[in-house]
């Protein structure tokens, strides 16, 4: 796929902040589209993606309708209420919102939901050995030749970009001199943020996303309440009556209209349709006439990643510090405190493990698990065992919409894979995290459903 389809997506994003304004939709967005109130236009996915879209166009008077397979909606940002009595609340989902990201910021002052610091201080557990938050630093050495790369990529041209697509991030770092520890603990923070080995992850997706972020790379808010919170206030402006849950998608049909079929026999008619799901979901569609080969395999080749969140509620926070975090060389590999700004005497840690570690601890049980976090925590935290009032799992690795957390794109994909699957498909339009420059954030969710509706009315 050439880059003028790329540069054409950018500037739909653009267009979509200007969605959000009602005064600069007729003459900067839409330029001579014709709006017509009877428009009408199915969603399909009730996730960020979706809800954005549907909100867009139901400002702008489009008859929408949004079928959502799970029985609730919100898709991959999933909030769950660990400790009902003390009204605590974990994200089994999605987490941050990030400095950065504008349009998922201004829907929460649009709609009255705080945004609350999110951020943490990160200690570290390597060889048995518990180190503080800022008592532990990569080496000397390695510092500024890390820096020296975030300052580099901002002169990187296309055909450079390119390049650096086409091998793994593990294999950049090493060859720029990151080794030993400083390469261990880069393995273990950075596949965090990406979900799986940095052996499989694109150096160019890789050094893009460090190199643009915020100093906390965008792990900076949550909404309070949880982040379901925005969901529902889109189902609101939306009208809970236009959202479906319960409603599987099988067939779509695009003629001179798009008929919609879902599983339990309900048929839906529009004029365009929005497909908001992730690419797993999009493949068990009955599509007539049938996608192009070239996206039908785009679509068999992303991968998403394989994550699992354990949250744990203690009876006290035995951590001590509300901004904590820890990075451990053993199995649980990350922790973070997941009830921060909540007044409790409890808490709640959520132990993030990705890939054949996350695989392996979602085919444990609670007591399983209970035994690994004392292993790890025990030895720098006494008691942990005895504190642990119940827990909470979620393994996205076998999602049944998904499949996974979130996309990934790997070697030599990023340049090839999106565009392809950003491209419409007669009057379809296609959204959802995998899809945006925000990869993998609800910010990304957000941008490319605002931005498919208006796609969505230019087709």
């Amino acid at each position: 796929m050439d880059k003028p389809q790329q540069t054409s997506r950018r500037e739909f994003l653009r267009q979509s902040a200007l969605f959000a304004g009602a005064s600069l939709i007729s003459t900067h967005a839409f330029g001579s589209i014709h709006i017509g109130k009877q428009t009408r236009v199915i969603v399909i996915g009730g996730g960020f993606a979706g809800l954005a879209a549907a909100y867009a166009l139901k400002q702008k008077n489009v008859d929408v309708t949004v079928l959502e397979s799970r029985n609730r909606i919100g898709g991959r940002v999933f909030s769950h209420t660990i400790d009902p009595k003390e009204n605590l609340v974990v994200e089994l989902g999605a987490e941050w919102v990030g400095n950065s990201h504008e349009r998922v910021r201004a829907l929460c002052g649009e709609f009255g939901i705080p945004l609350l610091n999110n951020q943490f201080d990160t200690h570290l557990i390597y060889q048995n050995q518990y180190t503080k938050a800022n008592a532990w630093d990569y080496s000397e050495n390695w510092k500024p030749k890390f820096q020296a790369l975030l300052d580099g990529y901002k002169q990187l041209n296309e055909t450079q970009k390119e390049q650096l697509d086409g091998i793994s991030w593990w294999r950049y770092l090493v060859n720029n001199g990151c080794e030993g520890k400083d390469l261990i603990i880069r393995e273990l923070l950075d596949s965090t943020d990406f979900g799986e080995s940095i052996r499989h992850v694109s150096a160019m997706v890789a050094l893009s996303e460090y190199a643009e972020s915020s100093e906390k790379n965008e792990m900076d808010l949550k909404m309070q309440g949880g982040n379901t919170q925005l969901a529902r206030k889109f189902a609101e402006k939306i009208g809970t009556e236009h959202i479906l849950t319960g409603h599987t998608v099988r067939r779509i049909e695009q003629k001179d209209n798009v008929t919609v079929t879902c599983d339990n026999g309900k048929t839906f008619e529009a004029d365009r349709l929005i497909c908001a799901i992730p690419t797993f979901a999009i493949q068990k569609i009955q599509w007539e006439p049938g996608l192009p080969d070239v996206q039908a395999q785009a679509i068999n080749q992303l991968l998403y990643a394989r994550i699992n969140k354990n949250a744990i509620l203690f009876k006290d926070r035995f951590w001590k510090d509300e901004s904590f975090d820890l990075i451990t060389d053993q199995t649980p590999q990350y922790f973070y405190h997941a009830t921060k700004n909540q007044k409790s005497k409890k808490g709640a840690l959520i132990s993030y493990t990705i890939g054949d570690k996350a695989e392996l601890i979602a085919n444990q049980d609670d007591a399983w698990r209970k035994d690994m976090l004392h292993q790890t925590l025990n030895p720098h935290f006494k008691g942990v065992r005895k504190r642990i009032d119940s827990q909470a799992n979620y393994y996205w690795g076998t999602d049944k919409l998904s499949q996974g957390a979130y996309a990934i794109y790997g070697l030599n994909q990023w340049h090839t894979l999106r565009p392809i699957l950003q491209k419409p498909f007669l009057k379809t339009s296609f959204a959802g995290e995998h899809l945006a420059d925000w990869q993998g954030f609800m910010e990304g969710a957000v941008a490319t459903g605002e931005a498919a509706a208006v796609e969505a009315l230019a087709i």
